[in-house]
C-alpha cells in the first residue's frame, strides 16, 4: 500500500500535460465564455439572455480553474501567449496573478495547519482560542465564515480579499491588484453607460455574482467539511494535508465540466502539477486515492459544511456554535 512520499511519487507520471489538449480546452472555454457574454447582449428574448448570463457565470468558474492550473505551471508553462491571456483573465475576475500565486502557494504549503496565518484560505480557530477572543474578534471571525459572506464572494473574497486588502497590506508588491480594480470598474462603467443598466446586470453583475459565489464556496467546502482533519504545525505532512484535509466533491458530469475537475481536490493537493483533465485518470489508476473524504453540492452537504465553525481538540473534529 502506497503511503507518504511513495504516494506522491506515484502521481508524478500524471504531472505531464498534453500540450495540444491544454490549448484546445483553454481556447474552447474562452470562446464559449465570449459567446455566452455576447448572448447576454444580442439574443432573441430576455429569457435567453438570462440563461446565457447564468451559464457565463459557471463557465467563468471553469476558466478560473484552468487559469489556476496555469499558475501552478501544470499547463501551458513558458508560453508567452498563455501568460498574456491568463493575466488579462486574472484582472477580469479580480484575482491578478501576483496576489493569487503568492496566497495560493502559501495555502498549498500550509493547508490544515492550525497555527499558521490564514493566507489564501478561510481562518480556522480552535474552540479554546475562540473563547479567549474579544467579542469584536469573534464577530470578525464568524463574519468571514458566514454563509452570506461566501455567497457574496464576488465582493468579499475577490474584490476586497484579493484586491483591496492586498493593496492596503502591501501596495508596492500588489500594484496589479490596483490595475485589476481600475480595469474591472472601468469596463463595468462603460457597459452601464453605453448599453444600459439591464445589459450591465446580464453582462456583468450576474456572471460575476455566480462565479464569485460558487468559486468561494468550492474553496471553502474543499477544506471545511464534517470529516476534515486539522493538526498542529509539527504534526503536519504534505500528503496528510492532501488526504485528510482536502475533499473529493461528488459531482455529476456536467458540474465536473463547469468546475474543471477541481472537485478531485485531494489529488490536486497531493500534486498540483497534474493538469485538471488528468485528475480523474489519477483517481482511477491509484487505489489509495479512491476512498477519499467526500462532500457534494447537495443542500444537506452544503448546510453541513457551512454550519462548521471551530476545531474541537477534544473531539478531534469541526463543530458548530
Amino acid at each position: 500500500m502506497l503511503q507518504g512520499k511513495q504516494l506522491i511519487l506515484a502521481t508524478k507520471p500524471f504531472a505531464i500535460e498534453n500540450r495540444s489538449k491544454s490549448w484546445v480546452l483553454t481556447i474552447s472555454t474562452y470562446l464559449i465564455l465570449i459567446a455566452l457574454l455576447v448572448g447576454t447582449v444580442y439574443n432573441f428574448h430576455w429569457s435567453l439572455k438570462l440563461i446565457c448570463s447564468m451559464l457565463a457565470g459557471l463557465v467563468i468558474v471553469r476558466l478560473f480553474v484552468i487559469y489556476h492550473d496555469h499558475q501552478h505551471k501544470a499547463i501551458l508553462n513558458k508560453s508567452l501567449f498563455a501568460d498574456i491571456i491568463f493575466t488579462i483573465f486574472g484582472f477580469y475576475v479580480l484575482a491578478p496573478t501576483g496576489i493569487w500565486s503568492a496566497s495560493h502557494d502559501y495555502h498549498h504549503k500550509n493547508n490544515s495547519k492550525l497555527f499558521s496565518a490564514s493566507i489564501g484560505s478561510y481562518p480556522i480557530y480552535t474552540k479554546q482560542k475562540f473563547e479567549r477572543l474579544s467579542r469584536k474578534e469573534q464577530l470578525h471571525y464568524l463574519f468571514i465564515r458566514h454563509p452570506l459572506t461566501i455567497l457574496f464572494g464576488y465582493i468579499f473574497t475577490f474584490m476586497y480579499g484579493m484586491c483591496v486588502k492586498s493593496i492596503i497590506n502591501r501596495f508596492s508588491k500588489n500594484i496589479d491588484s490596483l490595475i485589476a480594480l481600475i480595469m474591472h470598474f472601468a469596463y463595468q462603467i462603460a457597459v452601464f453607460y453605453f448599453l444600459g443598466w439591464q445589459t450591465w446586470i446580464l453582462l456583468c453583475a450576474i456572471p460575476h455574482f455566480i462565479s464569485g459565489a460558487l468559486g468561494s464556496y468550492l474553496f471553502y467546502a474543499q477544506h471545511n467539511f464534517p470529516t476534515v482533519t486539522f493538526v498542529g504545525n509539527e504534526e503536519w505532512t504534505y500528503e496528510g494535508a492532501a488526504l485528510d484535509s482536502s475533499s473529493y466533491m461528488k459531482l455529476n458530469t456536467v458540474m465536473h465540466w463547469f468546475t474543471a475537475n477541481i472537485g478531485y481536490h485531494h489529488i490536486h493537493h497531493l500534486n498540483s502539477r497534474i493538469p485538471f483533465y488528468r485528475l480523474p485518470e489519477v483517481m482511477q489508476a491509484i487505489p489509495e486515492l479512491q476512498n477519499p473524504k467526500t462532500t457534494s453540492l447537495s443542500p444537506k452537504a452544503i448546510w453541513d459544511c457551512l454550519s462548521l465553525k471551530l476545531w474541537d481538540y477534544e473531539q478531534q473534529k469541526m463543530i458548530r456554535l
